[in-house]
């Protein structure tokens, strides 16, 4: 297994736990302003960010490698800073994802995981946890964006935000809407490896007074090839009551990822 940034590793852990939401209103983008300063910026991002208890949604994903497209509804269950829960249709895939460590089976094959984040953290050469993860799905920067970290720049009709020292292993970008101050991509690249990872918010919406992903694309390139991931958020409930069963059934091979 590569030690490095392996791509379709990440992608299939963040096409299991991507989620959706229940349109209510749709921000726009109709009126942008370019001529803020970087605290302005970061002031109205930060105003933004979500905060909830609990969430329950389906999310119709469609995943596209090639030539080949497969279409997937997905149950998703989230409990703040503490549980992100999947579940494939017919309960043959379950992924559970917490502080602590990252499990899920496939009964298509019989075989599980369970373990923690150091081998996310090997592959993508940086220390990533459970709240970096989380940032990720709910179109936050997954590191803290501040002005003491990261230099802004107008880009196209946005502000391009990249750290001031850019990481050893791989570059990181973020570009924030002009008009309603939430993500509109966020990139990790590593040239020298060939490999790309793109997320791209194509969309929000405002559920219960918080702005949350409504079109959500990944897009991943390695070694000239190329995963496409588009999701279509749906049918979401926030701050009601939500159960995570897992448990991983007898006899399943454990899957060794060293």
């Amino acid at each position: 297994m590569n030690k490095y940034f392996n791509i379709s590793w990440l992608v299939f852990i963040l096409f299991l736990v991507v989620m959706g939401c229940k349109s209510t209103a749709s921000l726009t983008s109709d009126v942008s302003d370019l001529t803020l300063s970087t605290k302005e910026v970061l002031k109205a991002y930060k105003k933004g960010v979500p905060d909830f208890k609990t969430m329950q949604a389906k999310v119709k994903a469609t995943f596209s490698e090639g030539s080949k497209t497969q279409t997937y509804t997905i149950s998703f269950r989230m409990e703040m800073d503490k549980v992100i829960w999947v579940n494939a249709p017919f309960n043959v895939i379950r992924l559970m994802i917490t502080p602590d460590g990252v499990q899920f089976y496939n009964k298509l094959d019989n075989t599980y995981f369970d373990g923690n984040f150091r081998y996310l953290s090997d592959v993508l050469g940086i220390e990533l946890d459970f709240a970096e993860l989380q940032n990720i799905l709910l179109g936050n920067a997954i590191f803290d964006l501040d002005k003491n970290n990261f230099n802004m720049s107008v880009f196209e009709e946005g502000y391009l935000f990249q750290p001031k020292k850019q990481l050893a292993l791989f570059e990181l970008f973020y570009i924030v809407n002009s008009s309603y101050f939430k993500l509109d991509s966020q990139q990790f690249q590593q040239p020298k490896e060939s490999r790309f990872l793109q997320i791209d918010y194509l969309s929000y919406q405002i559920i219960d007074k918080q702005s949350l992903p409504e079109q959500l694309k990944v897009i991943a390139l390695e070694a000239g090839s190329e995963t496409i991931i588009e999701l279509q958020f749906k049918s979401v409930t926030l701050n009601e009551p939500v159960r995570f069963p897992f448990k991983i059934p007898s006899g399943f091979e454990e899957i060794d990822l060293k």
